[in-house]
């Protein structure tokens, strides 16, 4: 493997930032490791990994040869091709020194039973998830067992549904990695599935829960029905629960390993009729939800196991099927054929295909209602010509479900009897916003439903913190003024190679153009409203686990107070100027881009900045300004120099700000309760940052998480005067309608 690249890291290693290094499950582990979730310990294989025995081993040309011929619509040749693939990575052999370090990391872990589960790197990303491509494997035990459970997840990512998506989504084959993380196992004595908004209406005021009593594949997979709860996002209470009667638990079988160990225990009625988990439980789980969306500043579907009495999160990913409108339908009135649970909204009508198993998923044509007792992903290629999807078994948040609201088709599941009442090419209706199924084809009216947030005007601008590219779109239509935070650190992340080490290799033109490409969709996006791209905040850690990272970037302590932001701009200048360069070339075409400086300590600091970025023929126009963070109490301290310097504006980083302010680590779950935006010292900086700022001609924002969780906060900076106000997407409305309330109280027009 090339210098600087691991073949294993552990989880609390990584973060967010790294999924081309440890895909989208991995990244999730690490971060949320990092953030003080309740997470069961593990490693992951990287990608690294992965690549490295593609090329040892020799066995791309001969992948390729076989993909050669695919046409993805031919269900039966893509499962026989993608079996080829597979056999031929299964019977390879897996480097010595990989095979090793798997076999230490397991061996440090303590042993013991694991889940090996696959991340592919262009896997849970924002609008690119359908779920389940990869394989999982459950309850291993034994170095070599967890070695070639490893290999099988390598494998997996040349399933017959793998191809399929890659195809679709325009991926190149061998452009996409997989890790695999090594996990403790959890026994699950109930488990289940989290959403932080209402996954078939997309309410964001609520969370939902599923549970069922053992393994938690059954779930998704559709086997059994689950209990429904239904908490309220604000103040955690229990709004509604549904119990449904469970008549089996999958648990692991005493004594065995493997996942074809698992066995089904047939449940006593006491026990099929039970809530799955106490209302404590659900609560606790609620609580978790809306840490981890505040945490993520996005709405986020997560998965949970409970054992020996305590809650672990085992993934988290983001919700890829929020809708900003519904159709708004007239009721039908007509005698009700079956009914399950809504999974995905909608009306719809046509023939029915009964779906007895993936092998017969060649008989639904475009146009047909899949009825099948579960989905699985191997049912993906037919359930894409579905117009809808109704199933006997599952929940909301079953495959079926997951899979027809990133379709945005119509679905019913848990009705029960679908497959015994239905014929195949009878005509009927499917409700998949109220969960009923209706004989025949029932014409209906169909309108958009008004979004709730109406259009209002505003003064004090509402911008929108943004990182991944994969939302823009959606974000972009949406009633608000610009981007006030556009992250640098996940493009840079998937670019994967620490900036001097290209540099070096002389790649440094590699570097801008990704970059730029990566800019370019904001400002295309968003043009001509306000891009305020902030330059590149990673620490040495983030720097260090990049390719090539290692040769340059020291060990520290404490990296949230080390080696980033401006001191970085004024030492490393090359670096700083590839990113200048990018700037420069986006706004060829996109005016709109501006630049915002982070974490910076003094103000010779900043004029140092400032002069850099002048000399790369970045001047400040009427089109073109520079802002800075202010998250340092130097910054507050002296904020009449730091202005003096002539920056445009300034925008607070609150996060930074409270954290620094009160001493507090901000992922310490003991300190929690502690960091808090809305302490008076907290808040007095605020006071003088904004009125300060207004005094001195100069503009101010804050693009912290602070206005996405306080109102109360969001009322008091329009009151002092604040000029923009930056949240993360799932709270435009709301934060539009609160500095509409405010301006009205204070009469501002």
């Amino acid at each position: 493997m090339q210098k600087g690249q691991k073949a294993v890291v552990w989880f609390k290693e990584v973060t967010k930032n790294d999924i081309a290094i440890v895909g989208g499950k991995g990244a999730n582990l690490g971060e949320m490791t990092k953030a003080g979730i309740p997470v069961p310990q593990g490693f992951i294989v990287t990608s690294h990994a992965y690549y490295y025995f593609i090329e040892k081993t020799g066995i791309h040309d001969e992948i390729v040869k076989i993909l050669e011929p695919l046409d993805v619509q031919d269900s039966k040749q893509l499962q026989t091709l993608a079996v080829k693939v597979q056999d031929v990575i299964k019977e390879a052999e897996i480097p010595a020194d990989i095979v090793e370090e798997i076999e230490r990391a397991y061996v440090k872990m303590g042993r013991g039973l694991v889940a090996v589960r696959s991340s592919a790197t262009a896997e849970d990303l924002p609008e690119a998830s359908f779920a389940g491509q990869q394989a999982t494997f459950l309850n291993i035990m034994g170095d070599k067992n967890v070695v070639n459970a490893v290999k099988e997840c390598w494998a997996s990512l040349f399933g017959a549904r793998a191809i399929f998506y890659r195809q679709e989504q325009g991926f190149d084959h061998f452009k996409v990695g997989i890790a695999v993380p090594v996990q403790h196992m959890i026994q699950s004595e109930a488990s289940g599935v989290m959403f932080t908004v209402e996954p078939t209406s997309s309410n964001k005021d609520k969370i939902t829960i599923e549970a069922v009593l053992g393994l938690g594949e059954m779930i998704v997979s559709g086997d059994v029905t689950p209990d429904h709860y239904v908490v309220n996002k604000s103040d955690l209470k229990i709004l509604e629960k549904e119990i449904k009667r469970q008549e089996w638990k999958l648990v692991k079988r005493e004594g065995k390993t493997g996942k074809e160990d698992n066995i089904k225990i047939i449940l006593t009625p006491e026990e099929q009729a039970m809530q799955k988990i106490s209302d404590a439980d659900i609560l606790e789980l609620a609580e978790m939800g809306k840490r981890l969306e505040e945490h993520y500043e996005f709405p986020q579907d997560i998965e949970w196991a409970k054992e020996k009495g305590e809650i672990f999160i085992v993934q988290t990913r983001p919700i890829t099927t929020i809708k900003e409108e519904v159709e708004e339908v007239q009721k039908i009135k007509a005698p009700v054929l079956l009914s399950g649970a809504p999974a995905s909204p909608g009306i719809t009508s046509g023939p029915v295909k009964l779906v007895n198993d993936p092998s017969e998923i060649d008989k639904v044509l475009t146009g047909d209602i899949l009825v099948a007792e579960m989905t699985t992903p191997d049912f993906v290629p037919a359930m894409k010509r579905a117009v809808a999807i109704v199933t006997d078994r599952g929940g909301r948040t079953a495959h079926a479900a997951i899979v027809s609201r990133e379709l945005g088709i119509p679905c019913v599941v848990g009705t029960g009897e679908a497959m015994s009442v239905l014929k195949d090419g009878q005509k009927i209706t499917v409700d998949g916003s109220n969960g009923k199924v209706y004989d025949g084809i029932i014409k209906v009216t169909k309108k958009k439903k008004q979004s709730t947030a109406k259009k209002i005007t505003t003064k004090t601008k509402l911008l929108v913190n943004l990182a991944q590219p994969d939302i823009v779109g959606r974000v972009a239509s949406r009633d608000v003024d610009g981007i006030g935070l556009l992250r640098a650190e996940f493009m840079i992340a998937q670019i994967g190679e620490h900036p001097s080490y290209m540099i070096a290799q002389s790649r440094g033109h590699e570097f801008v153009d990704k970059l730029a490409d990566g800019l370019t969709i904001f400002a295309k996006a968003f043009h001509p409203r306000q891009v305020v791209y902030r330059t590149n905040d990673f620490k040495s850690n983030e720097y260090r686990a990049l390719i090539g990272g290692e040769e340059y970037e020291e060990i520290e302590e404490n990296p949230m107070l080390g080696y980033r932001g401006a001191s970085r701009y004024i030492t490393d200048i090359e670096t700083f100027k590839l990113e200048l360069e990018a700037i420069k070339k986006v706004r060829k075409n996109y005016n709109n881009l501006w630049i915002m400086i982070p974490f910076v300590r003094t103000v010779n600091e900043l004029k140092r900045t400032l002069e850099i970025i002048h000399g790369e023929d970045l001047v400040q126009t009427d089109d073109f300004k520079i802002w800075m963070m202010v998250e340092v109490p130097s910054n507050v301290i002296l904020l009449e120099k730091f202005l003096e310097t002539g920056v445009d504006g300034v925008s607070i980083g609150s996060n930074d700000l409270t954290q620094l302010t009160l001493g507090v680590d901000r992922d310490s779950s003991k300190l929690a309760d502690t960091f808090d935006e809305r302490d008076d010292a907290v808040m007095t900086s605020l006071e003088k940052i904004v009125k300060t700022s207004k005094s001195m001609g100069v503009t101010c924002s804050i693009c912290g998480q602070a206005p996405s969780f306080f109102p109360d906060l969001t009322m008091k900076l329009v009151e002092w005067g604040i000029t923009s106000v930056s949240v993360s997407p799932d709270m435009i409305d709301q934060t539009r309608e609160i500095i509409a309330d405010v301006e009205a109280k204070l009469g501002i027009k």
